[in-house]
C-alpha cells in the first residue's frame, strides 16, 4: 500500500502546487500608483461621487434571496445560441452579444471585441466562483479576428487572465484598457506595446477608430486590494457610427454629459443585471440602464451583463423582462439577440422574446 500512496501523495502535491500557482497568476499584476490621475487620490481611484453600499436591512434581503432561492436564477432549459459566420459588411454598424457583458461590434470595418469572457467560471480558480449558466457555442478561435480588445475593468467576469492570452497569442488585436489593468495583461505575458491604457476622458484611435474613456459609477480589485486599477465606461466613434458601451456602473448624472460630449449614439451597450438593495450604486437596474439610455442619447439598446453568471438575487430574467417594459413605457428601441445573434443595427430583427419559455 505504501508504494501506491506516496505516488498519489505526490500527484496530489503537485496538482495543488500547479492549481495554486495558476490562481496567484489569475489575479494579475501589481498596479501604480498613478498619482498623476485627478481619479488618483489617497492611494485609490474615487468615483466621480459618493458610492452607497449597504442601506439598512438591504444586506439581509440580499443574502436570504440568495440563499432561500425565492426567484428563478437559473434558465429553465438550454439557452438558443446562435452561431457568427464570417465578417460583417465593412459599411455597417453590427453587435454581437455573447453571454454576460461579451460582445463583438463591428463598426465601419473595425472590430471591437468588448469585455471577453470565455472561461467556465469568474473566478481566479477553475474550481470555484460563479459558473456560466450556458457555455459558448463557438470557440474565440471561430470568431472574426478583433482588431481591438476594449475591457472596462478588472473583475474576473470581465478580465479573464485565460480569454486574454487565447487573444494574445492568436490575433493581433490591440488592448485598450483603464488605468492600472495594463499591468495585468503584462503579467499574463501581452506585449507592451499591445496596450494603451487610458484615463477618463483620454482617447486613442486604432483602424479610424476613436476610442474615449468616460466616467462610470463602480469600483475594480482581483485581490484584497480594491481600486487600484481604474474601471471605465467606453465610447466608440468610426466614420458613420458610434457606439456607447456604459461598463459596470450605477446610474449617475454623468451620463447627461457623456451624451452632449459624444453623442448621439447609434447603439448603446447597458448594463442590466446583477443589481441588489445593498449594492444600489455599483450596478444599474433595468429601468436605470434605459435611463441611461435616454441620456446619452441612445438609437438601438442592447441589454447586456445579464443571464450568464448567477451574480444577484433577482430572477434569471428579471433584467430583460423590466428593460423591456421600461423600453415600451419610454418608446425606446431594445433588441434582446440570442447569444451570438449578429445584430445589424439599421435593421434590427423583430423582437423575439425568446427567454420566456426558459424563465
Amino acid at each position: 500500500m505504501p508504494s501506491i500512496v506516496r505516488p498519489m501523495g505526490f500527484a496530489l502535491a503537485v496538482a495543488a502546487a500547479l492549481a495554486a500557482a495558476d490562481v496567484a497568476s489569475a489575479l494579475g499584476g501589481r498596479p501604480g500608483p498613478y498619482r498623476g490621475s485627478p481619479q488618483f487620490r489617497d492611494g485609490a481611484f474615487r468615483n466621480p461621487e459618493p458610492v452607497r453600499w449597504v442601506p439598512p436591512g438591504s444586506v439581509r434581503e440580499a443574502v436570504g434571496d440568495m440563499v432561500r432561492g425565492r426567484r428563478r436564477r437559473r434558465p429553465a432549459g438550454p439557452v438558443p445560441q446562435r452561431r457568427l459566420a464570417g465578417a460583417a459588411p465593412a459599411d455597417g454598424l453590427y453587435v454581437t452579444w455573447f453571454g454576460h457583458a461579451s460582445t463583438l461590434v463591428e463598426l465601419d470595418g473595425v472590430r471591437v471585441l468588448i469585455d471577453p469572457m470565455w472561461s467556465d467560471r469568474a473566478s481566479p480558480s477553475r474550481v470555484i466562483g460563479p459558473r456560466r449558466l450556458f457555455a459558448p457555442l463557438q470557440e474565440l478561435a471561430e470568431l472574426p479576428a478583433p482588431d481591438v480588445v476594449v475591457v472596462s475593468h478588472d473583475h474576473y467576469d470581465h478580465l479573464d487572465m485565460r480569454t486574454v492570452g487565447l487573444l494574445a497569442s492568436r490575433t493581433a488585436a490591440a488592448f485598450v484598457v483603464p488605468l492600472g489593468v495594463g499591468a495585468h495583461l503584462r503579467r499574463w505575458g501581452v506585449a507592451a506595446d499591445r496596450i494603451t491604457e487610458l484615463d477618463w476622458h483620454d482617447e486613442t484611435c486604432l483602424g479610424g477608430l476613436r476610442i474615449t474613456a468616460t466616467p462610470g459609477l463602480h469600483f475594480s480589485g482581483r485581490a484584497v486590494a480594491r481600486n487600484n486599477t481604474l474601471w471605465a465606461s467606453w465610447v466608440l466613434a468610426g466614420d458613420r457610427h458610434r457606439v456607447f458601451y456604459s461598463g459596470d456602473t450605477g446610474y449617475f448624472d454623468g451620463f447627461t454629459r457623456i451624451g452632449a460630449d459624444h453623442g448621439p449614439f447609434d447603439a448603446t451597450l447597458m448594463q442590466l443585471g446583477a443589481y441588489a438593495p445593498s449594492w444600489p450604486d455599483v450596478h444599474m437596474t433595468p429601468e436605470e440602464a434605459v435611463a441611461a439610455h435616454v441620456d446619452v442619447g441612445g438609437g438601438l439598446l442592447v441589454p447586456v451583463h445579464w443571464g450568464t453568471f448567477d451574480l444577484g438575487p433577482h430572477g434569471w430574467a428579471d433584467p430583460v423582462d423590466r428593460a423591456r417594459k421600461e423600453a415600451a413605457a419610454l418608446g425606446v428601441a431594445l433588441t434582446v439577440p440570442k447569444p451570438g445573434e449578429r445584430v445589424d443595427v439599421a435593421a434590427p430583427p423583430e423582437f423575439d422574446p425568446w427567454w420566456e419559455p426558459l424563465a
